[in-house]
């Protein structure tokens, strides 16, 4: 439970359990459940602002919504990762460009893009809508999970993400990814779909930064859950899959 609450209170602004918990290699296999907890927050938020509001407006109340819970700390990270990768720069650069604080134009561009993109997402689903809401945010922070496993930290002087690769990711570490894969079977076969689209999101964006710079960091992290979210939610609400 303490590596739960350390997990809740990194990724999220939820106040839960004694301040100051950090304990990063033992909060890791717990990123896929947070995410469950997003989804059943943003699901149950999803039902009032429908009571209230059109469908249009809903669903963009839904967006800000889960960037509230989440203090906007994974679109941070994929301004800062748009900001180093847009551009024909060599890698030292790129890791100069990621760490500073100040937003360019290619970040700002792509966190405008990825919120509209999961905003006609979620304004699209209709079959199984409350379900989806809960389980693309927890397939989105299972995707971190494959990242830490696969890439050393691309700053070997010390960053923020730093202690989560301290030793190599375990294989036993990736139970909860499992979680959402069993509940996505009461989609039928949309939950087909849902595991599809998950295995060649993340496996196009695990192959873009192996050929762009064969490391990870934290920012590329959180931009790896941004694109993920954005583009299963889109991705899912497609009128041409079976419901």
């Amino acid at each position: 439970m303490k590596s739960f609450i350390s997990a809740i209170q990194f990724i999220t602004i939820l106040r839960v359990g004694r301040p100051g918990t950090f304990d990063p290699r033992r909060m890791i296999p717990f990123f896929p459940l947070v995410g469950l907890l997003l989804g059943l927050l943003v699901a149950g938020f999803d039902r009032l602002a429908r009571c209230l509001w059109t469908e249009p407006v809903a669903a963009l109340l839904d967006v800000t919504f889960l960037a509230i819970l989440t203090g906007a700390f994974h679109l941070d990270g994929l301004g800062d990762t748009a900001d180093g990768l847009c551009g024909h720069r060599p890698k030292d650069k790129v890791l100069a460009i990621m760490k500073d604080s100040r937003i360019g134009v290619m970040g700002l561009v792509a966190i405008v893009l990825g919120l509209a993109l999961k905003w006609g997402g979620i304004m699209g689903l209709e079959a199984h809508r409350s379900l989806l809401l809960i389980l693309v945010p927890a397939y989105a922070r299972s995707g971190m999970l494959f990242g830490l496993r696969i890439f050393d930290y691309g700053r070997p002087e010390g960053g923020t993400g730093r202690a989560f690769f301290s030793e190599k990711l375990k294989i036993s570490a990736f139970w909860g990814v499992l979680v959402p894969v069993t509940i996505s079977l009461f989609l039928g076969w949309k939950g087909i779909w849902l595991n599809l689209f998950f295995a060649v999101i993340l496996t196009a964006i695990l192959w873009y930064y192996k050929q762009r710079l064969g490391c990870i960091t934290g920012d590329m992290l959180g931009a790896m859950t941004e694109m993920m979210e954005s583009g299963l939610f889109l991705l899912i609400s497609s009128r041409g899959l079976l419901c």
